[in-house]
């Protein structure tokens, strides 16, 4: 194949879902929704058990609303049937399995047939496309490959799009930058503080971020604030679009955002049925526009149908833009697990990375921890100043970001400015929060 071939537009048509309207599209939820409780209620003892102790039944569900009578599902329930206990098809029909890191736990384990997997890649493909990918263009993908969804659904959709995937995986940094820089991707899927890393080393090589051949990164996997969009668009001269997904829902693809529009990502309502449920009050169901967690019920899946998952994410629903019948997902603020509780103030760490990035003289590498030195926590946010900061600028920033932090989050907090190359790099997924606090 030339090089010049990349240049030929080929066909790239939108699925018929993409264009209907939301009466459509609700129509489409209803008459799923209750398929997929019948379903998962026949199939998964794990629901017939909640449904049947909550009163509720799958002939309940009359209209859209009407999801809020059943119960959720928690990241526990995957665990206490682990491994297959939450699988509604028997072991010959699963084609795939995945399952989380388990750091925090025991893994949770999910499974796809043959069809979840079709849906998985098309549905990842609407959002590569939605983010300005093209069929016939390279695409690098330095997701994870392994029981980690993002490596093997991020390829699957590249692939779908008719795109030519380099399976790199993470890691391996030097590495990466040498295929970049002899194999001339179009494109690049990563996590947003991978990509980071990336440039960094870059850098350090003598090498402009901005000279590659890349056009588009399509980042996911972590919450990233549209300051961390602005830093990594203007270091490599490209368009960042977010994706999203997690293994128990299906994985990236879930949502993706648009190029042209950057205001979000747009929910494949047509697979899945979003929820905001107040984070303090789980009965409460809010409207759209409204702050909450993110609740998930598929409407496709035939390993392992969720019903009104609790994600822990929080965000809010908005109305469609570039594709006006599907919602889109406001900006994940951070997860409700990883909220940090200083003094009575409420605090995440994408909160410290917005506000970091807009003082001169600090970069996006930081890390918060947690002591307790006496009987009250306290909060240290070890950041690494530019390059060109100076101490006396590092000092000053430091005041500054503080001053920030007190006004704008309310919590008083240490400013240590470090060094550059100090602190950890993300190789997949960034570790951000260190408690220290038994230690």
């Amino acid at each position: 194949m030339s090089e010049n071939s990349s240049n030929v537009e080929l066909p790239n048509p939108l699925d018929p879902e993409e264009t209907m309207s939301r009466d459509q599209i609700e129509s489409i939820q209803l008459a799923r929704l209750q398929e997929t409780l019948a379903y998962a209620y026949d199939r998964v003892p794990l629901y017939k058990e909640k449904y049947d102790t909550a009163g509720v039944h799958p002939s309940d569900l009359k209209e859209l609303p009407d999801l809020a009578k059943f119960p959720f599902t928690e990241k526990e329930d995957l665990r206490k049937t682990y491994p297959f206990g939450m699988f509604a098809v028997p072991q010959h029909e699963v084609a795939r399995i995945h399952a989380s890191s388990g750091t925090t736990g025991r893994a949770t384990v999910v499974g796809y047939t043959q069809s979840d997997l079709d849906d998985w890649a098309k549905l990842g493909a609407r959002c590569l496309r939605l983010s300005g990918v093209k069929p016939g263009w390279k695409v690098h993908n330095a997701y994870g490959y392994g029981l980690f969804t993002g490596g093997l659904g991020a390829h699957a959709a590249a692939e779908r799009l008719g795109t030519t995937v380099i399976p790199m995986s993470g890691g391996q940094t030097d590495k990466q930058i040498t295929l970049i820089q002899d194999f001339a991707p179009h494109a690049i899927l990563c996590t947003p503080t991978y990509l980071l890393t990336i440039g960094d080393a870059m850098q350090k090589r003598g090498i402009d971020p901005a000279s590659t051949s890349l056009k588009v990164a399509v980042l996911g996997a972590e919450p990233w604030t549209e300051e961390m969009r602005h830093e990594l668009e203007t270091m490599f001269q490209i368009d960042a679009c977010d994706i999203y997904g997690l293994s128990e829902v299906m994985g990236p693809g879930v949502a993706g955002e648009s190029n042209v529009t950057k205001d979000g990502s747009h929910i494949w309502e047509d697979h899945f049925r979003p929820e905001i449920v107040d984070a303090f009050d789980e009965t409460k169901v809010l409207g759209d526009g409204e702050p909450g967690e993110l609740v998930f019920t598929s409407l496709t899946k035939k390993a392992l149908p969720i019903i009104r998952y609790r994600t822990h994410d929080l965000t809010r629903l908005l109305p469609g833009t570039a594709r006006p019948g599907h919602r889109r997902m406001g900006r994940i603020t951070g997860r409700s697990d990883d909220m940090i509780i200083m003094r009575g103030v409420n605090l995440f760490p994408s909160q410290i990375e917005e506000i970091a990035l807009r003082v001169p003289g600090l970069s996006p590498h930081f890390r918060l921890e947690i002591t307790r030195p006496g009987r009250m926590d306290q909060l240290a946010v070890l950041i690494e100043r530019r390059e060109d900061c100076t101490s006396d600028r590092a000092d000053a920033a430091a005041r500054e970001l503080q001053r920030e932090i007190k006004i704008h989050v309310g919590s008083s907090c240490e400013i240590r400015v470090v060094d550059p190359g100090s602190l950890e790099r993300s190789s997949g997924k960034l570790k951000r929060i260190y408690d220290l606090r038994n230690k």
